[in-house]
């Protein structure tokens, strides 16, 4: 798939170079969406992970980062996290967690869609 916004790298586990390549199609064509309506950089904290880099985060072993169909966004501020938690939604995704410094979303469709969860003490 060919990106405008993104590149596959920002979606690696740490310790496999080329793992973003595991990312699901349809998450990164809406991020690309959600990118070009946000019209500032979004930041990829986490995207495809490996069992072992999903265990050593504090992922649990249904994540849906092991199967690319996750990936958690920086946002650190108030006003950045409203205006794109309604562009994300606007994109179409319906499972979406509140950290204080980051976004989780993910399109995996054997979870609960339309929910929207906070993360404590992260």
């Amino acid at each position: 798939m060919k990106m405008k916004y993104f590149n596959y790298e920002e979606f690696d586990s740490p310790e496999i170079q080329g793992s973003g390549q595991m990312m699901d199609d349809e998450i990164l064509t809406m991020l690309e969406d959600a990118r070009e309506i946000f019209d500032k950089p979004i930041i990829i904290n986490s995207g495809f992970r490996t069992p072992k880099h999903n265990t050593h985060v504090g992922g649990t072993s249904s994540s849906s980062h092991l199967k690319g169909l996750a990936v958690d966004i920086s946002c650190t501020n108030s006003s950045d996290r409203f205006e794109l938690l309604q562009i994300l939604i606007s994109v179409g995704f319906n499972r979406i967690g509140m950290g204080n410094t980051f976004i989780h979303v993910d399109i995996d469709t054997t979870k609960s869609p339309n929910v929207l969860w906070t993360y404590k003490n992260k």
